[in-house]
C-alpha cells in the first residue's frame, strides 16, 4: 500500500469517513494551470476534428478507422502520458491524465477504445510485466504501433471473474503453456495486437498471460451487435491449444487476481473521468437546445419544469467534477509519497491506485450514474428530437448505459466499498471504534462530539460531519452483529447497498463543500452565489437521501426494540436547514442558459 504518513497530511483510502478533510489540500478544476489548459484544448480539438465528423463511419465499424484515430492520438503524444519517459512516455501527472480522460469522454466509442488501450490494456504490463515484457510491448503501445486488449470475462464468469474456466497447462518441455478456453465482451479485440488473458494453471491457480495476434489456435468471434458504443470493437476470443511461451507469463502463477483487481482500480477511475466529460457535453447540448426551442412564444429554458432539469443536470455534474479531481489529487499525492520513499515508477502508481480503491469505485459509480441521469433528461428536454437517430442525443443515451455494467457492475462496486471498509476496520487499519464510542456517548448522554463550526458554511460543514455520524452509528452495529453471528453480511446485500450509498453521499457532499470553500477563499472573481446555490441544493437533497438509506437499513437489521433509538439518532443528525431549492435551481439554470453551456 502507499507510504502515507502524518507528515504529508494525506488521508488514507476511506479515512474521509472518520476524519475531516481540509479544502486547502484539495485540487479543484479551477486550479488547472496553463499547461493543463493547453492539453485540454489539444484533446478537445482532436475530438472536434478527428472524431465528430466520422461518428457515423465509426458506428458502422469501418475497418481500420478506430485504430487510425488511435494512431493520430499517439502522434499527439497522448497514448503514453501515464508511462515512463524511458519507454517513450511523457510521465504527466495524474491530474493531467484525468483531464485527458475527461476530454476524451464525449468521443463515444473512441473513448472506450482509448480507455481500454491505455488503461486495462497497458497497465497490466506496466504493473506486473518483467523488464523484458515492458521493453518489448510498452514502447509499441505508446507509439500506437501495437494496440492492446484485456480478456477477463467468460460466458459463465462475469462479476465472479476468479471462477474462470479457461485453462493453462505447461507442456512437457516446460517451454510453453497450452491455453484453452473462451473469453467474451473483449473491447478492441477486432484490431488488438496483444491480449492480456487470464486462465487457471493446474486447475485453480488464476494466472495472467500475454497473447499475441496470430498465435496458432487463437481466433476471434464476430463483432457483437450492441445497444450502444457500436463503434467499439467487441468480440469473443477462442483459444484452442494455443502455445504461449513461458516468457509471456504475466506476473506470478496463481497471482492473476492481483492483476485483475488492481488494474480495475485505475480502469474504474478512468471510466468515471470519461463519464464526467460526457456529462458536460450533454448538459451543454441540453442548455443550447432549451434556449433555441420555443413553445407558447417563449424559450423552453424559461419554463420552471425545464429549469429544474437543467439545474439538476448541472448540480450532479458539478458534484461529480468535484469528486473526480479530489480523488485524482489524492492518488497523485500518494504517488509522490511512494516515489520519495524509493518505490519505482510502476510500483508507485500501482500502490497509489490500490490505496484509493474505494474512492475509485465511488468515481466509477457516480460518473456512470450521473451520465445516465444527464442523458435521460436530455432526451426529455429534446422531446421527439431526442428520440430521433438524426441527432446525437439518442446515441449518447445508448452509449451511456454500458458504463454502469463494465469495469465491475455498480452493484459489485457498492458491495466492494462496504466490504473493504469493514475489512479495514477489523484489521485495525481504519479506526471505527473510537468515533463509534464517541457517537454512542453523544446520543446517550448528550455529550457533544466533534467540531463546533462557525462562519458562512457552518451549517454545511455540520451536515457533512453528521452524515458521517449516521454511517458510523450503523456500521458499528452491523460490525457488532456480524462478529456475534447475528448478521451474515455476505447474504444481506440490500443492507450493504444502503450503507454504501451513504458512503457515496458523504464523499460527494464533502467534495462539493470543499470545492466551494476553496473557491470562496481563493477565487474572489467567481459568482459565489451560484456556487452556494449548487452546494445548498445538493446538501438539501442529500440529507433526504441519507435519511432514507439509513432508515431502510435500520428497518432491515436493527432489532425491533432498538429501532426507535436508532431512528431518533438519524433524525438528530439529518437536520440541515431547509433551502429554497426552487429559487436556487432557477438561479443555476438561468446562469447556464445565459452562458449557453455548462459553464463551471
Amino acid at each position: 500500500m502507499s507510504v502515507i504518513t502524518k507528515e504529508n497530511q494525506l488521508l488514507k483510502g476511506g479515512e474521509f469517513l472518520i476524519k475531516e478533510s481540509q479544502f486547502v489540500d484539495m485540487f479543484i478544476p479551477e486550479d488547472f494551470n496553463e499547461e493543463q489548459q493547453m492539453i485540454k484544448e489539444t484533446v478537445r480539438t482532436f475530438v472536434e476534428q478527428d472524431i465528430r465528423p466520422f461518428v457515423d463511419r465509426i458506428e458502422k465499424l469501418e475497418d481500420g478507422l478506430i485504430p487510425s484515430k488511435l494512431d493520430i492520438f499517439a502522434e499527439l503524444g497522448l497514448l503514453g502520458t501515464h508511462m515512463p519517459e524511458s519507454l517513450g512516455g511523457s510521465d504527466l501527472d495524474y491530474i493531467t491524465n484525468t483531464l485527458i480522460g475527461e476530454e476524451v469522454g464525449p468521443s463515444g466509442s473512441f473513448s472506450v477504445s482509448y480507455n481500454a488501450h491505455t488503461g486495462i490494456g497497458m497497465l497490466p504490463i506496466l504493473y506486473y510485466g518483467s523488464e523484458e515484457q515492458k521493453l518489448k510491448y510498452l514502447p509499441n503501445l505508446i507509439s500506437g504501433k501495437m494496440k492492446a486488449s484485456y480478456c477477463l470475462t467468460e460466458p459463465s464468469s462475469g462479476s465472479d471473474a476468479l471462477s474462470a474456466k479457461s485453462t493453462a497447462v505447461l507442456n512437457e518441455a516446460g517451454t510453453h503453456y497450452i491455453l484453452n478456453g473462451q473469453k467474451m465482451w473483449i473491447t478492441n479485440a477486432g484490431f488488438a495486437d496483444i491480449f492480456t488473458v487470464f486462465a487457471q494453471v493446474d486447475g485453480d491457480k488464476f494466472t495472467g498471460f500475454i497473447l499475441e495476434k496470430g498465435m496458432e489456435g487463437f481466433t476471434l468471434g464476430a463483432e457483437e451487435k450492441k445497444l450502444g458504443i457500436k463503434g467499439s470493437s467487441t468480440r469473443q476470443i477462442f483459444m484452442e491449444n494455443v502455445m504461449v511461451p513461458v516468457e509471456n507469463l504475466l506476473g506470478e502463477i496463481g497471482k492473476g487476481h492481483l492483476i485483475a483487481f488492481n488494474v480495475l482500480n485505475t480502469g474504474r477511475f478512468k471510466l468515471g473521468a470519461s463519464c464526467l466529460g460526457g456529462c458536460k457535453e450533454v448538459v451543454t447540448a441540453s442548455i443550447r437546445y432549451a434556449n433555441e426551442r420555443e413553445q407558447f412564444k417563449k424559450s423552453i429554458s424559461t419554463f420552471g419544469a425545464i429549469q429544474y432539469k437543467l439545474a439538476e443536470q448541472t448540480i450532479r455534474t458539478f458534484v461529480t467534477d468535484s469528486a473526480v479531481y479530489r480523488t485524482a489529487h489524492l492518488i497523485q499525492m500518494a504517488e509522490n509519497a511512494n516515489k520519495e520513499s524509493g518505490l519505482d515508477f510502476a510500483k508507485s502508481k500501482l500502490d497509489a491506485a490500490e490505496e484509493y480503491a474505494l474512492e475509485c469505485s465511488i468515481i466509477k459509480m457516480i460518473g456512470s450514474e450521473t451520465l445516465d441521469y444527464v442523458t435521460d433528461e436530455a432526451v426529455q428536454i429534446y422531446g421527439g428530437m431526442g428520440y430521433s437517430e438524426e441527432g446525437d442525443i439518442a446515441r449518447a443515451y445508448r452509449d451511456s448505459r454500458i458504463n454502469r455494467i463494465f469495469e465491475g457492475t455498480n452493484e459489485i462496486n457498492r458491495l466492494v466499498i462496504l466490504s473493504s471498509i469493514l475489512k479495514s476496520a477489523m484489521k485495525g487499519e481504519l479506526d471505527l471504534m473510537t468515533p463509534g464510542m464517541a457517537i454512542q456517548n453523544e446520543l446517550m448522554n448528550g455529550v457533544p462530539n466533534g467540531n463546533i463550526y462557525e462562519g458562512a458554511y457552518a451549517a454545511e460543514q455540520q451536515a457533512v460531519a453528521h452524515f458521517k455520524k449516521v454511517l458510523i452509528m450503523l456500521l458499528g452495529s452491523a460490525a457488532q452483529q456480524a462478529m456475534g453471528g447475528q448478521l451474515n453480511l455476505k447474504t444481506e446485500q440490500e443492507i450493504l447497498m444502503n450503507l454504501s450509498d451513504i458512503i457515496i453521499e458523504i464523499f460527494n457532499a464533502e467534495s462539493t463543500l470543499m470545492r466551494v470553500l476553496k473557491i470562496a477563499e481563493s477565487y474572489p472573481d467567481k459568482d459565489l452565489d451560484l456556487y452556494n446555490a449548487i452546494l445548498k441544493t445538493h446538501l438539501h437533497d442529500a440529507t433526504g437521501r441519507v435519511t432514507k438509506y439509513a432508515t431502510d437499513a435500520i428497518a432491515s437489521f436493527i432489532p425491533t426494540e432498538m429501532q426507535g433509538a436508532f431512528v431518533s439518532g438519524v433524525r438528530k443528525y439529518t437536520k440541515y436547514p431547509l433551502q429554497n431549492i426552487k429559487e436556487n435551481r432557477r438561479k443555476i439554470a438561468t446562469a447556464m442558459s445565459t452562458a449557453a453551456k455548462y459553464a463551471l
